[in-house]
């Protein structure tokens, strides 16, 4: 008995063997890594997003809570685990850490090196947003770990589920982003949301067709999972024909619900896994159904951030400021939860899973139930994350006004570089850039007073638009919207209309 609780060698040959216990320092371990990279490591990124002063705390104490429970997981007595991916990422993730730390320690000493700091700025913000991706493929790998599941023959099945079921929870955050911050990111490019989504079914289908059949007789299963490959890469084609000039369609809609369509109908050994498979093909069908009622009669066609009532996408970024720089309606929530409740079921309905379910007596709705709780708290998590990077005004601050607004005056909002260093624009730019934003962000009878004395607003000149995707930094981003503003001219075309209506 006490051989069991004693620190020992935790790697073995073969599979874990379920019947010893899991010891309390081994659960201290789950819980600590579950709460560091599910939801302090997403937060410090959206807070380094947005320049807030507490990204450096934030990121400090998960890095301090990770290397913590790193030690406890090596440290643990009772049940030992074969060598698993979950161990090899773990020591991968030494590295991954250890880089991306001294990179912040580097970009917090503000060293006046103007030529090596932007590409290590770029370096460390493509590590910090690949972080929420790092940590859910790493606790992936720590389930299957502790259960044993996804061993030999196995395999195949397990990455099936899980990259499916991780990919609609991605689509599910994806979409949350562009209904809340990402339409004037579509609006520049000139596409529609379909026209994204219409590439990555079409290339998921292709993969799909030629990887579903590992040779021997076809069965049943073989035939449907091929198929449907070929629906999504045939669909996909559709959606991006239709999408051509920005304009919606809902074929991609259509083939989410044909594919929930196909796998509630998919029979399994066991009546639990047919029953859960049920699950989330009526709820991958919601999804597919509810994003074509969205498209056609909530939007009305309309691009991704615009209403009936606010049309125009740039008037509304500027009007909405309550979680959104766009107005939404309430049933535009609903595509991306049944998106990720779906992912969340179809991860959860593995062979080994719901055998190890059926052998403890948990039926098709219990199991139904703890999925749709994950995904509830899945959801309002991502909800939260993006409301935080809006509310803030987006990446660097850009929509300072909206920003105040949202915050109610909360004057520590108004600076958000007091962690990292700005690089200068250089030519006399970044004091005329620093007075103008000074100046957007005072009061509308001080604004008034100045523009009757004659001073001029740089905000004026350079209407900030929200940065998302876009990978400059935020000076060369400046610089980049003042040009595209002076060659186009500062009384022509539609472009001068709208920035006239936003200042009015």
């Amino acid at each position: 008995m006490l051989s069991s609780v004693q620190a020992h060698e935790h790697h073995q040959h073969g599979p874990a063997d379920t019947s010893v216990p899991i010891d309390s320092i081994l659960w201290i371990h789950i819980a600590i890594q579950t709460f560091a990279w599910f939801a302090l490591f997403p937060l410090a990124m959206v807070l380094g997003m947005v320049r807030h002063r507490l990204h450096v705390p934030v990121a400090t104490t998960s890095l301090a809570l990770t290397v913590g429970g790193y030690f406890l997981g090596h440290g643990h007595g009772g049940r030992s685990f074969p060598h698993t991916a979950h161990g090899t990422m773990a020591s991968l993730l030494v590295f991954y850490l250890a880089a991306q730390t001294a990179l912040g320690v580097y970009l917090k000493l503000h060293l006046p090196e103007k030529r090596l700091r932007p590409k290590l700025v770029l370096i460390h913000g493509i590590l910090g947003k690949s972080f929420p991706i790092v940590g859910w493929v790493q606790m992936v790998f720590g389930v299957s770990t502790l259960q044993s599941w996804c061993f030999g023959g196995h395999l195949g099945q397990c990455l099936a589920h899980y990259i499916m079921g991780s990919a609609f929870q991605a689509y599910a955050a994806i979409l949350v982003i562009m209904m809340k911050a990402g339409g004037d990111w579509l609006s520049r490019r000139g596409q529609s949301q379909e026209w994204f989504d219409s590439w990555v079914i079409m290339l998921w289908g292709i993969v799909n067709t030629f990887t579903e059949h590992h040779g021997g007789p076809w069965t049943h299963k073989d035939l449907q999972h091929t198929l449907m490959g070929v629906l999504w890469w045939a669909g996909g084609a559709v959606g991006i024909w239709l999408s051509r000039g920005g304009r919606r369609n809902v074929f991609p809609a259509i083939i989410i619900a044909l594919t929930g369509w196909a796998m509630s109908a998919h029979s399994q050994e066991l009546m639990i896994s047919t029953m859960v498979h049920s699950l989330f093909g009526y709820a991958l069908m919601g999804a597919g159904i509810a994003r074509m009622i969205e498209v056609c009669f909530v939007l009305q066609d309309r691009p991704t951030g615009s209403t009936a009532e606010s049309p125009d996408a740039a008037v509304a970024s500027n009007e909405a400021v309550n979680g959104s720089w766009y107005p939404i309606r309430a049933f535009q929530y609903l595509p991306p939860y049944l998106l990720v409740a779906s992912g969340v079921l179809f991860m959860s309905a593995t062979d080994e899973e719901l055998r190890w379910a059926d052998a403890r007596g948990v039926d098709h709705a219990t199991w139904g139930l703890i999925d749709f709780s994950a995904s509830m708290l899945m959801f309002f998590w991502i909800n939260v994350l993006v409301d935080l990077y809006v509310g803030y005004g987006g990446r660097y601050g850009a929509a300072k006004r909206n920003a105040a607004l949202a915050r109610g005056g909360d004057g520590e909002a108004q600076a958000s570089s007091a962690l990292y260093a700005r690089l200068s624009l250089g030519n006399g730019h970044e004091g005329a850039r620093q007075k103008g934003e000074t100046i957007a962000l005072r009061s509308t009878e001080q604004s008034h007073a100045l523009k009757e004395a004659g001073v001029k607003r740089v905000s004026d000149e350079l209407e900030p638009s929200h940065v998302l995707f876009d990978e400059e930094d935020e000076d060369s981003f400046v610089e980049k919207e003042r040009d595209d503003y002076e060659s186009s001219g500062s009384g022509s075309g539609s472009g001068s209309a709208q920035r006239s209506r936003v200042r009015n």
